[in-house]
């Protein structure tokens, strides 16, 4: 099974910080940035979220959006999202390897680093592909926590 990934970022991501950026490139994944002015419909997308209901193999093959951005500017950045998409969230079990270091904001609890929230999207929709976690430094404590078989 392929898969479609639409992540929109945040301009003010930090790039060099970015859990995601090792799949600039590659098939399946196209990068937005949400500049001003920018919009994406995505009708008929699952919408990654902490909303929705959890994901799982009946979303198999639908294409999927990833908002990668700081948790205080995802309000904004979810704005710019329209249509008639899917919500869909994360198991609440799913636990994060990144450290957390924000001394201005806080993460709210179940808070995944981008590359991980991604990752458990597409494991739990039935796509394993242990390769969209290289060059993630957290990567083997976080299927270690997580999907430990």
């Amino acid at each position: 099974m392929d898969f479609s990934v639409d992540i929109i970022r945040h301009p003010r991501e930090n790039r060099k910080k970015c859990t995601l950026r090792n799949l600039v490139g590659r098939g399946g994944v196209r990068f937005h940035v949400a500049r001003d002015g920018f919009s994406f419909d995505a009708s008929g997308r699952l919408l990654l979220c902490l909303d929705g209901e959890e994901i799982s193999e009946k979303h198999a093959g639908i294409p999927l959006v990833l908002l990668d951005s700081t948790w205080h500017l995802l309000p904004k950045l979810r704005a710019k999202v329209y249509g008639d998409y899917i919500p869909v969230s994360l198991p609440k079990y799913i636990k994060t390897a990144y450290p957390r270091d924000s001394k201005l904001f806080g993460d709210p609890e179940g808070g995944l680093a981008s590359i991980e929230a991604l990752y458990a999207a597409l494991r739990l929709a039935g796509f394993r592909d242990d390769s969209l976690l290289n060059g993630y430094l957290f990567a083997d404590e976080f299927l270690r926590k997580n999907f430990p078989k």
